[in-house]
């Protein structure tokens, strides 16, 4: 018997079958209005003239001091941006406007019910309600420069408020995503080190009042379990003046910041001028491990690349009005709601509860009443959307003439709804990869110069210049159809500067795999391992396939759980889509597919063998799902997420672990049922 034909792939050479989607161009009126129009942007940036370029990005900002050093390589990987320049991202995102724009509307924050009124938080109200919250920060908390503090704060106007009264003391803060528990909180409190914990005694979420409080009393009863004293809960109300909390207040520990606030009227607290590399925030994030890392974002490099992408990308001018639905829990709420957009003197809006509440038309009501124009999601959000209300945009009069994607890769049939239905075919589209650790964009179009294609990321953001390396460290050339793992060839200002309390973890993590000389101080030698899987495309244009992780193995075939997903979307009964792998004994894995309907639609055989098919059709018989099954919702988290670990558990017929804290785990048991009998 001949013996059997092994193919020897690397994990990164994927099979890539999806195609490249056709261009599609911003339209002229777009064009003309745009803040970067000038195509010999990439020429400056090109690694010629790496790292001076950035000056660009620091000039939009007001600093104390210039820098030595624009780019100090001497603590390699542990870069540090605008080294010897003094800045303040309060005075940065605050008082530098007032002259010109006191008036303006700073943050439009939108409640949940839509019987309560917009708050429409000037500059010149935001300077003041940042000042004395620093005062109480400072005098009342006992906080200083360097100290970190501990932020579980819900979407609210008080989070920005609170986290720029931060930076104006130097202090350094760690955001906790409101939806987390308060386990999740006490471990943050812990690694930081936070002696004071700032929170919200409620907030809604679908129309109803959530107690928040809760959450802080657990936090702080493990934190000491842990030791780590917490001696101040500071609670902003969600109605000034009445408590909506249900556990009692602790004496001496919890305070109302309404009440204490009342004592600080009136303050004006001086900007610490902070040295440009000196932390601004931790951001937590998940790792392989199970502990969090908490990503430690400098200041001078941060700020200036937030404005940076802020005015380029997203080409926020003064006079527009921008809704980024994203949470300040994660990073994007931070660079691109609070820090960027303040920056550049943007009115930034915040939206308190969930996109589809009342009901799915919400957003266009929002975006019509304040006249948004330019629109900022996740493809979940979108997904979402146009589940449960395809329909919903063409009834409201509002005219986007931007939109972004960030977060996950955007199916081009889901990116072609954004474009034609909420979009209205007028928009200019930038659909943006990158991460917590990178704190801006990474690839992305520049609206007015680059050309959308639906499903890819685009080329690598001026002065981002990516490579993909297969496991042997070889570079696999743009259009070679083979995927691999990108990395950046080059540090950039957004990037974290280490895990927090643990370099070693930071150095194993990011650059130890791709790093050509671990004694290196130079730049060169130290490629960043994004950890993501792409295929680049001969234009230059970037595809990521999700984590290096989320690729099945087929039969020695390297499939992205994200091209299945997508072809499942090309029909039109497919809301969402989910595909987990599935150990086989002969294929070695083979995909599950787990699809919601549209509403309204039953779930049958004939449908689940047209989606079998579709996929055939769209990527070849290598992809065929193992099983198709109809479900009635996916297991989510609470911000939206498909939780696909829980999917791919029962498909193996693994445990699950602990769903209690998804936001339907009744869910699960109704699809372990169907799955496994």
């Amino acid at each position: 018997m001949a013996e059997k034909e092994v193919v020897e792939t690397s994990e990164a050479q994927i099979a890539v079958h999806w195609g490249e989607e056709e261009f599609y161009h911003p339209s002229a009126k777009f064009i003309a209005q745009a803040n970067m129009a000038d195509e010999s942007v990439y020429d400056r940036f090109s690694l010629d003239n790496f790292p001076n370029c950035y000056k660009e990005y620091a000039d939009l900002l007001d600093w104390y001091e210039y820098w030595d050093e624009i780019l100090d390589t001497s603590d390699a990987p542990c870069f540090k941006w605008f080294k010897g320049g003094k800045i303040n991202a309060s005075y940065n995102c605050v008082d530098r406007h007032l002259p010109k724009y006191k008036n303006k509307t700073a943050i439009h924050f939108v409640p949940e019910l839509e019987e309560e009124k917009v708050d429409h938080v000037t500059y010149q109200e935001l300077y003041v309600r940042v000042n004395e919250m620093a005062a109480l920060l400072r005098d009342f908390a006992g906080l200083k420069r360097g100290d970190r503090v501990t932020l579980h704060l819900p979407m609210s106007a008080e989070l920005p408020i609170t986290m720029l009264a931060c930076a104006r003391l130097g202090v350094i803060h760690s955001q906790v995503f409101g939806g987390f528990s308060g386990k999740a909180c006490a471990d943050r409190i812990v690694d930081s080190g936070s002696r004071v914990l700032i929170t919200m005694d409620a907030y809604y979420r679908g129309g109803k009042l959530l107690d928040h409080k809760e959450k802080a009393d657990q936090a702080v009863t493990l934190a000491a379990k842990e030791g780590q004293k917490v001696d101040k809960v500071l609670i902003w109300q969600r109605y000034a003046g009445k408590y909506s909390g249900a556990p009692d207040m602790v004496k001496d520990r919890d305070f109302f910041v309404n009440d204490v606030l009342k004592d600080y009227y009136g303050a004006r607290v001086e900007p610490e001028k902070m040295n440009a590399e000196e932390p601004l925030f931790l951001m937590y994030t998940s790792g392989t491990t199970g502990k969090p890392k908490g990503c430690q974002h400098g200041t001078g490099g941060y700020l200036a690349y937030t404005a940076g992408t802020s005015k380029y990308v997203q080409d926020i001018h003064p006079e527009d009005v921008y809704w980024c639905m994203a949470d300040i829990g994660w990073i994007t709420g931070h660079s691109y709601i609070v820090y960027g957009p303040l920056a550049i003197a943007a009115s930034s809006v915040i939206y308190e509860g969930i996109p589809n509440y009342p009901d799915p038309g919400r957003p266009w009501r929002i975006a019509q009443d304040l006249d948004v124009n330019i629109f900022h999601t996740a493809p979940t959000a979108i997904r979402a959307l146009r589940k449960i209300g395809p329909d919903e945009p063409a009834k409201y009069n509002y005219e986007f003439k931007h939109m972004t994607t960030v977060g996950e890769p955007i199916e081009p049939e889901v990116w072609k709804w954004y474009y034609k239905s909420v979009g209205k075919g007028k928009a200019a589209i930038v659909d943006t990869w990158w991460q917590t650790e990178t704190g801006g964009f990474l690839c992305s179009t520049l609206p007015a110069l680059k050309p959308m294609k639906p499903g890819s990321a685009g080329p690598g953001m001026p002065g981002i210049h990516p490579i993909v390396y297969d496991d042997e460290g070889a570079v696999v050339e743009a259009g070679a159809g083979k995927a691999g793992n990108i990395c950046i060839q080059n540090p950039w200002p957004g990037m974290f500067q280490t895990i927090w309390g643990d370099r070693d973890r930071f150095v194993d993590t990011y650059f130890a795999r791709y790093c050509k000389d671990p004694k290196s101080k130079k730049w060169q030698d130290w490629p960043y391992m994004t950890g993501d899987a792409a295929v680049v495309a001969a234009d230059g244009y970037v595809r990521i396939l999700g984590r290096i992780d989320d690729v099945i193995n087929v039969s020695g075939h390297r499939l992205g759980t994200k091209e299945i997903e997508s072809a499942a979307l090309v029909c039109e009964e497919v809301a969402e889509a989910a595909v987990v792998p599935v150990n086989h004994e002969i294929k070695g894995k083979e995909p599950d597919l787990y699809v919601a309907l549209k509403p309204g639609l039953k779930a049958s055989a004939d449908l689940a063998k047209k989606i079998s098919d579709t996929i055939s059709e769209e990527i070849g018989k290598i992809a065929k799902p193992r099983k198709v099954w109809i479900v009635a919702d996916m297991p989510k988290t609470r911000s939206g997420k498909i939780m696909r670990r829980v999917l791919a558990s029962i498909s193996n017929a693994q445990d699950e672990g602990d769903v209690t804290t998804l936001a339907n785990p009744e869910i699960v048991t109704e699809i372990k049922k169907m799955v496994q009998g």
